[in-house]
């Protein structure tokens, strides 16, 4: 049952990271298409925002690591 609720944690976290990360792109593609002067600044905040949400797989690994 461990292995399962690990599986199912670490899939979760996976597909939420991939959506987060495909609306942070999107936000950051229509910020330049309307000012692409903040381009630099833009793409900044984007990958700023990109590791921390890339964080989350990893915590729900580690997580899941502990459950097994």
């Amino acid at each position: 049952m461990g292995a399962l609720a690990a599986a199912i944690a670490a899939g979760l976290a996976a597909i939420g990271a991939g959506i987060g990360n495909g609306l942070i792109v999107k936000s950051t593609l229509e910020g330049v298409a309307r000012q692409p002067e903040l381009r630099g600044t833009l793409q900044t905040i984007m990958f700023t925002g990109i590791a921390l949400v890339e964080a989350l797989p990893i915590i729900a690994i580690v997580i899941a690591f502990i459950v097994m």
